[in-house]
């Protein structure tokens, strides 16, 4: 059979889970067209190139990177031929507001130690909890992160495991069942902040990620998650299917209740048997299905559904270099719950901030001039549902944050800076066409999770699949490439439509 002659799949959208989702329809016999807005694939996973310095835009810790290698022999290549992936030692540096420091990686007696500097009262309430993450990383990651929840009764079987896990606790409650010291309740509580979560409020199916990086460990790679990204790219057009850039896609067509593909932008039409969207999920179904009445995801539903926080990213540069601090760096605040209120509840943006700073010079020489260091440093804040100003707040907030890393980890900064660019709210909302500007799409909550999330077969129309942060099982590149591998379960083989 000839190319032309496949059954056709349109994904829109070159994120992890579109990218991730073109290969595995590939592998099952589909011609593949990946339609992306932007110059460059990779949606959050974008590379900024500034001055001679390489910024990934967003998503720079791999942490079940089983799932990158599968794809890879699904093309019949393998994934560590192409890419260099480093595994980080500490996993982190967490450091507190008063200066003391928390490292974490994955030996157990590395960590037993770490607690018993920290909260020597804790270690034994540290194991039990990190027995408790694996018992949950069982089920939520290995038994449900791949499963489709296309009806009720999916949802229905798995209840009674989801109370036994406690899954109606909150990341917080539960790790603080376990443990008393606040600062090492901090410490194994923050993840869900790295997935758009407010760790008081989200499921503690969430607490399996202390449990998955131990599995796995957590790694880096060498050209920045951008080399990814540029393999997963390969890898389609290895099978011999196209990624389209500046290709932005204005509708999704349908006769009826039936897909045949998308109109561009620029008013060029598509026909295609299937459509799978890795667009941003509220905007799939505010934006890009005119010409069908919705009785599921309405505007109504999709206005009153909690979305996750928004980003505000600092992309910088050093003429000189900072060896003393880590890949990775958790930079505390004063503040905890009261500033995640007042980014997720209030909506208002404080005075004070808790930082993720990545210095990816640390492991690789290669994406900042010699002599020179490349920095971001992510501050969670609210999405566009509140009221923060950014055409006048964001210089600012950059400032107080410089200032702030000038007085900790990053002495003489603001004299040392030679290239800067902001990300904020707006960007996400206007660029990648995120609803509210909200970084990982719908908040994490027990009522949004699994069944409860829009599911991967659309709800809405025939031939229609949803990948990425929105759909099941969620955010963060584990999760949008599970959502991936659920289309194997609901999208047919390629021969049902020859």
């Amino acid at each position: 059979m000839s190319e032309q002659q496949k059954p056709h799949a349109i994904v829109i959208g070159s994120g992890f889970g579109g990218l991730a989702a073109a290969i595995r329809l590939g592998a099952r016999g589909y011609r593949v067209t990946v339609l992306e807005k932007l110059d460059a694939p990779g949606g959050r996973a974008y590379v900024h190139h500034i001055d001679g310095f390489q910024f990934d835009a967003g998503p720079t810790i791999i942490t079940a990177p089983f799932l990158l290698e599968e794809l890879w022999q699904m093309c019949g290549r393998r994934f560590a031929d192409d890419i260099d992936l480093r595994p980080m030692d500490p996993f982190y540096q967490i450091r507190f507001d008063d200066g003391t420091v928390f490292d974490t990686n994955g030996d157990a007696e590395t960590m037993r130690e770490q607690v018993r500097r920290l909260a020597p009262d804790d270690v034994a309430g540290y194991e039990r909890f990190i027995a408790a993450s694996e018992k949950i990383f069982r089920v939520g990651f290995e038994e449900l992160g791949h499963v489709p929840f296309t009806h009720w009764q999916d949802m229905a079987r798995i209840i009674p495991k989801m109370v036994a896990l406690q899954s109606y606790r909150s990341v917080y409650s539960m790790v603080s069942s376990y443990v008393k010291n606040e600062k090492l309740r901090v410490a194994l509580s923050f993840h869900p902040l790295l997935i758009g979560g407010n760790p008081f409020s989200v499921t503690s199916i969430y607490t399996l990620i202390s449990y998955l990086e131990r599995h796995w460990g957590v790694h880096s790679a060498i050209g920045g998650t951008g080399a990814i990204i540029r393999g997963l790219v390969n890898l389609i057009e290895g099978q011999g299917n196209v990624v389209r850039c500046n290709a932005e896609v204005a509708e999704i067509t349908t006769d009826g209740k039936q897909v045949t593909g998308v109109r561009l932008a620029s008013g060029e039409q598509i026909a295609a048997h299937i459509v799978v969207s890795n667009a941003d999920l509220a905007w799939t179904y505010r934006n890009l299905l005119p010409s069908i009445k919705r009785r599921h995801w309405t505007d109504a539903k999709l206005d009153k559904a909690a979305y996750s926080n928004g980003l505000f990213v600092w992309y910088f540069g050093t003429k000189r270099q900072y060896p003393e601090v880590k890949h990775h760096s958790i930079l505390l605040g004063p503040r905890y719950k009261g500033l995640i209120e007042d980014i997720f509840k209030h909506k208002v943006l404080a005075k004070d901030f808790s930082l993720y700073l990545h210095r990816p010079t640390a492991t690789d020489s290669s994406i900042a001039p010699a002599g020179c260091d490349a920095f971001y440093a992510l501050a969670p804040v609210p999405h566009l549902g509140g009221t923060v100003d950014w055409a006048t707040q964001a210089e600012p907030f950059r400032q107080a944050i410089a200032d702030y890393l000038s007085r900790t980890v990053l002495p003489e900064l603001n004299e040392q800076l030679v290239v800067s660019q902001m990300t904020t709210p707006i960007d996400f909302e206007q660029r990648l066409l995120s609803y509210q500007g909200a970084a990982f799409s719908l908040e994490p909550v027990l009522l949004q999770s699994a069944w409860f999330r829009p599911h991967n077969l659309s709800e809405e129309v025939a031939g229609l699949y949803i990948v990425g942060a929105g759909t099941h099982p969620g955010a963060g590149v584990p999760g949008v490439i599970s959502s991936a591998r659920v289309l194997d379960t609901v999208v047919p083989d390629a021969s049902f439509y020859q």
